[in-house]
Parts: C-alpha cells; structure tokens; sequence
C-alpha cells in the first residue's frame, strides 16, 4: 500500500505556516514555478495538494487536468490576500454535480 503525502503549494507567505502542521511545502515564486511544482507533486504520491487562489487563478488547464483524477485532490486555499471565492466556487459546482441542486 502506498504512502500518500499532503503537499502546500503557493507563494512563500502563504505556505510556509503549514510546515509547522508537518505538511510538505512548496513556495513558489510565480505561476510558472508553482505549474511545474503541480505536476511533479502529481507525479510524487502526493494524494492532496493545497494550493493557493492567487496561483490557481492562472492554472485554469493544469487544474482541470487532475480534476478527474483519484489522485491528486486539489483543494484551494484562500492566499495571505484573502480569498478570491474560487475556492468555494469549486465546492459549490462540486456539491451541485453530486446532489443535483445548489444547496450552498
């Protein structure tokens, strides 16, 4: 049975505070980093992989791409700006697919 780990992915600010969880983080420096960063995570038994708003703002295709996937699970997270409500959009479309109706 495979170790699956749980991996913190975004700008430095925002991250960093996870490690003292004993979660795996990731700074990157732009969204260009943190796309290269998505997909070797993929590639590296990582089951969940938070990943900063600001960064998933511009990772529309990486994210779609593991959508469907068992692994990994990509969670958005509000970034040290705040939320940008993409997060909880996604749950929202999520929780829509599975019952049917907008119960949010």
């Amino acid at each position: 049975m495979a170790n699956y780990k749980i991996a913190v992915l975004g700008d430095k600010d925002s991250v960093l505070g996870f490690k003292a969880l004993g979660l795996s983080v990731f700074p990157a420096e732009n969204v260009e980093e943190a796309r290269r960063t998505l997909h070797e995570l993929a590639k590296e038994n990582y089951a969940v992989i938070y990943l900063t708003e600001q960064y998933a703002a511009g990772m529309g295709p990486e994210i779609a791409r593991y959508k469907d996937e068992l692994t990994p699970a990509i969670i958005l997270i509000p970034g040290k700006d705040g939320s940008l409500g993409i997060g909880m959009a996604n749950v929202k479309r999520a929780v829509e697919r599975a019952v049917g109706a907008d119960i949010l």
